[in-house]
């Protein structure tokens, strides 16, 4: 039987938007949304492999959890669901941010409490297209995670570090993730503990935590901490698309680069993650002037 427990936001509250930051692209194993409505999320917690069913229930939101981590999936639940964010600090600076502010006001930066589940997909996302990214957590989940406790079908459970560890090179390659990025999660997972312990820190603590393994820069731990920690002011830096999406959107103008977007965002100094999703979220970007860039296919190499 699953173990159950509820919570209920105060205010307005959009369950599926705030959690759709952990979907790693539509057919992620680890993160469905079901016909219902409902958030179904398979994590790998201290206390093992567990799986989170929630679901609005009037003005409450409503959990089912399953497997050995059901317990601590249910003890972090409002903070998951965004419980110790708050969107009262926030000011909009910007007529855009808020009509956007306005708009949203049901958004929550959620906490997971757990860093490698967010950085090893951060690093497999590192210098290629989304679509590369995505395929490579998916099968590596699929042929080398394990199913999911509870009656979801197809969620898969990401591998625990060793079990990182032992995926050989050729599966890797199969998964179309190449040396590099292959080997930064192989270094992270061999540090696990001490880099879970960055979801007690403060940013820049954080931060220095998790660049301090080669191959984890400021871009890839923004993007961990955004999700494990739920940091408001953790803004990505060193993005292709980024810089340019927020600077068309607050002045118009293209060629925007981190620089720039930084100088841009200072207004919301202590804010600025909420303040680049709330620009994301108004819509407003630079009209395409170049395709898109094609996938490349490793397992040719």
């Amino acid at each position: 039987m699953p173990a159950h427990r509820s919570w209920t936001p105060s205010g307005p509250y959009d369950l599926v938007r705030n959690l759709s930051v952990l979907r790693r692209g539509p057919g992620d194993p680890a993160f469905q949304v079901s016909a219902d409505g409902a958030v179904w999320r398979a994590s790998r917690t201290p206390q093992g492999a567990g799986t989170i069913r929630l679901v609005r229930r009037g003005e409450a939101v409503e959990a089912q959890a399953w497997g050995p981590g059901a317990d601590w999936l249910l003890d972090h639940l409002p903070a998951l669901l965004g419980a110790e964010d708050d969107p009262s600090a926030f000011t909009p600076r910007h007529r855009l941010v808020h009509q956007a502010h306005r708009r949203h006001p049901g958004l929550r930066l959620i906490r997971t409490g757990l860093v490698l589940e967010s950085l090893i997909p951060s690093i497999l996302e590192q210098k290629v297209t989304s679509d590369e990214a995505y395929r490579g957590w998916r099968l590596l989940l699929q042929r080398h995670g394990e199913p999911a406790p509870g009656p979801a079908e197809r969620l898969r459970v990401m591998p625990e570090p060793r079990a990182w560890a032992l995926i050989p090179s050729w599966e890797w390659h199969r998964a179309g993730v190449d040396a590099k990025r292959s080997s930064t999660i192989l270094r992270a997972v061999r540090a696990a503990r001490r880099l879970e312990e960055a979801t007690a820190m403060d940013l820049a603590a954080a931060s220095a935590r998790l660049q301090a393994i080669p191959g984890i820069g400021p871009w890839t731990a923004a993007e961990t901490l955004q999700r494990s920690n739920g940091t408001p002011d953790a803004i990505t830096v060193g993005d292709l698309h980024l810089p340019k999406i927020i600077g068309y959107a607050l002045t118009g103008e293209r060629g925007t680069d981190d620089a720039a977007m930084l100088q841009l965002l200072a207004p919301y100094a202590g804010q600025r993650h909420r303040a680049a999703r709330l620009i994301l979220l108004s819509g407003r970007v630079p009209p395409r002037r170049a395709p898109r860039f094609s996938v490349r296919d490793f397992r040719a190499i």
